[in-house]
Order: C-alpha cells, then sequence, then structure tokens
C-alpha cells in the first residue's frame, strides 16, 4: 500500500506548485519555428494563468482534491482565476478552450453564480450548435490558433481522443444537471463515435485521431497521455451518468474499458509508468499519461468496475508517480502538448517540461489513492 503520509506530502507539494505556475509569453509562438511548435514548444501551453486546455485540466485536479477533502479551499483561487480571464477576455471558442468549463460548472453548483452558468449554458449550447461536426457528426477537434488566441485551427475532418476528456465530460454533466436529454445523448453518441473510429479492437487501445479526408488513424500509433484521456475520462463520465444511463450502452462501454485496462496492465513498464508510446519500450516513460491511467485504474477498481486484481497496478503507478515529483513540487517527465503525428518519432521527440496538466493528473493520481 501507498503510504498516506508520504502522498499527502506530495500533494502539497504538486498543490503550490501548480497554483504557482505563473503566466507564458504568448506572443512568443509567432516567433516560433514550425519545427518547435512539433516538438511541444507553444507558449500558451505554459503556466496557469491561460484560458486553455493545460490549465483546464490543471483546474479540474483542485477541484478534485477539493471534492475529496470535502470544503471549498481553492473556490477562491478558481474564482480568481475565472475572474482574470473574463476581464481579460475569453480566447476562440473550440475543443480545447472547452477544457475550463469543467471546473467552471462545479464553481456554478457551488456558488449559484448567475454569470458563470450563463456562460456554461451558453459554451453547452454552441458545442450543441456551432461547433464544426466531422462525417456522421464527431466533434471536430478545433483547436486555438498557435500565436493568435482569438483565432482557431479548424483540424478540418478530424476526431481526437482528447475530446473525449475536454468538451464531452462537460456536455454529459450539464445534461444531467440540467436534464437535458439532447445534451446527454449526444455526449453518448460522441463517446460510441470516438469509438467507433479510434479504438483498436485487437488490443484495447485508442489511436491518437481520426481523418475523414483521409480515411485513416494518421501514423497509427497508441500515444500514452492520449489513451489516458479514455481511462480516466470514461469512468468519470460514467460516474457523472449515474444509474441514468441506457443499461445496454453501459454495459458496452464497460465491456470497452476492460479490454482497454487489459491492455494497459499488460504493457506496464517495471517502474509503474508507461511509455508515451504504449507499445514502445524505447519510447520515454511519461508521467502525466500515467497518472491519469493510475487515477482512472484505482477508481474503476473502487466503482467495482474492474476487479481487484488492477489495485496493485494503480498503486505501483502511484509510487512512480511520487518518485516523479521534485522537491519543489514539479511533476517531472511531463510530456508537452502534442498533435497527431504520422510516426512513433513524433511522439519520442515531444519535450518534456512542467505543464499544469501533469501536475494536475498526477494530483488526481495521488488523490485517487487516498480514498
Amino acid at each position: 500500500m501507498v503510504n498516506k503520509e508520504i502522498v499527502l506530502e506530495k500533494i502539497n507539494l504538486v498543490v503550490d506548485k501548480l497554483m504557482n505556475l505563473g503566466g507564458a509569453d504568448y506572443d512568443s509562438d509567432k516567433s516560433t519555428s514550425k519545427e518547435a511548435h512539433k516538438t511541444g514548444v507553444i507558449a500558451r501551453d505554459f503556466g496557469i494563468e491561460e484560458f486553455d486546455w493545460p490549465q483546464g485540466v490543471g483546474l479540474y485536479g483542485l477541484e478534485k482534491l477539493q471534492t475529496y477533502y470535502q470544503d471549498n479551499r481553492y473556490d477562491s483561487f478558481l474564482t480568481k482565476w475565472y475572474r482574470n480571464n473574463i476581464d481579460r477576455g475569453l480566447p476562440s471558442k473550440n475543443i480545447n478552450t472547452t477544457a475550463p468549463y469543467l471546473t467552471l460548472l462545479g464553481l456554478v453548483e457551488r456558488t449559484g453564480n448567475k454569470e458563470y452558468e450563463t456562460m456554461c449554458l451558453e459554451r453547452a449550447k454552441w458545442l450543441m450548435e456551432e461547433l464544426p461536426k466531422t462525417k456522421e457528426g464527431g466533434f471536430q477537434h478545433v483547436t486555438s490558433a498557435i500565436g493568435d488566441r482569438n483565432g482557431i485551427a479548424l483540424n478540418e475532418s478530424e476526431m481526437w481522443i482528447d475530446t473525449i476528456f475536454m468538451a464531452v465530460l462537460f456536455l454529459n454533466r450539464m445534461g444531467h444537471r440540467y436534464q437535458n436529454q439532447a445534451w446527454i445523448s449526444e455526449a453518448e453518441k460522441q463517446i460510441l463515435i470516438h469509438i467507433k473510429y479510434i479504438y483498436e479492437k485487437k488490443n484495447g487501445l485508442f489511436y491518437h485521431g481520426w481523418s475523414f479526408q483521409r480515411n485513416d488513424n494518421y501514423g497509427g500509433i497508441f500515444w500514452c497521455r492520449g489513451n489516458s484521456w479514455f481511462t480516466l475520462g470514461m469512468i468519470d463520465f460514467l460516474e457523472a451518468s449515474s444509474n441514468q444511463i441506457d443499461q445496454g450502452l453501459y454495459e458496452y462501454l464497460i465491456d470497452t474499458y476492460k479490454a482497454h485496462a487489459k491492455t494497459l496492465k499488460e504493457l506496464q513498464a517495471p517502474s509503474g509508468l508507461w511509455h508515451t508510446v504504449l507499445n514502445e519500450e524505447d519510447s520515454y516513460e511519461e508521467v502525466s499519461g500515467s497518472s491519469a491511467m493510475a487515477a482512472g485504474i484505482r477508481k474503476a477498481v473502487r466503482l467495482g468496475i474492474l476487479g481487484q486484481e488492477y489495485l496493485p497496478v494503480a498503486e505501483k503507478a502511484v509510487e512512480a508517480i511520487c518518485a516523479n515529483i521534485d522537491t519543489d513540487g514539479t511533476v517531472l517527465n511531463v510530456s508537452a502538448g502534442t498533435g497527431i503525428g504520422e510516426d512513433s518519432e513524433h511522439y519520442k521527440k515531444i519535450i518534456k517540461a512542467p505543464m499544469a496538466y501533469g501536475q494536475s493528473l498526477a494530483l488526481i493520481a495521488l488523490c485517487e489513492s487516498l480514498f
């Protein structure tokens, strides 16, 4: 069993670092080479201040920890963060800038803030009515344009596994909060269409994405953090759906999850982590994806979705995560933002750097180990 005192000590370090990551020189994206962008050197991704997916996932970790403590200790930080971004002006509407709304909805539920509630309602409506859709109605993985927070990169006809965590979790929670069956049904459809096109039935893993234009999965790579968005995201999706989900759909998703977890168990490195290209041992071991996997597997055991034989998998991963937390609370060996690549070398070349989502996902894994 992981030592609870050590975990709590690590949590405090990680939280302090997360909340003090600062900002980033956004304008530097405009002068950074395209080759550097391909290795994850995108200024807006760094720090905790920008309104985008790395920071949105970062806030989600604080909310999860707050839930564990059963108090509102981080609400003042969250309120200030959202206020600063609203006053600055929010960036373009896209899949990745929807990630912060997941935690904003939690703030609405706790405070009743009408301005925040209106923002959440408008974003849910936008996902339904205005977000570009792929063939068969998939959520197109539209992102912020590099160097222009008010612009977008359409990624036309592309679906990415990241979308499940960045946008579908939010829409599903909104649907259940407001008993809006259209939103619930759309969230369920998005889960199914992503499984249909990105899931590999031969091994239970997920590719990074799918292109309807190319009619393929790009390089066909099983990327660690991409898979982890499903490992953790699917469990949180099912938890939010409670007992309102159709039994047949529930069993289908559980069966898919079990096949996924089985392969992850087999691919776990001796250290307790997973490689950034899951099935290639010469790729570096990556902590953010490993953290989300540990959290998802541990939670699935707690909820009775996975058997007790998976508990040592999660505990071994948590021990490795603890070993990758520096004395100042920095979570080490976290890969930077990663676009879809044509081969495994693309993923192996992504730089490792302190990231808000790395702090957060480690935090969620540590927190889950305390239950």
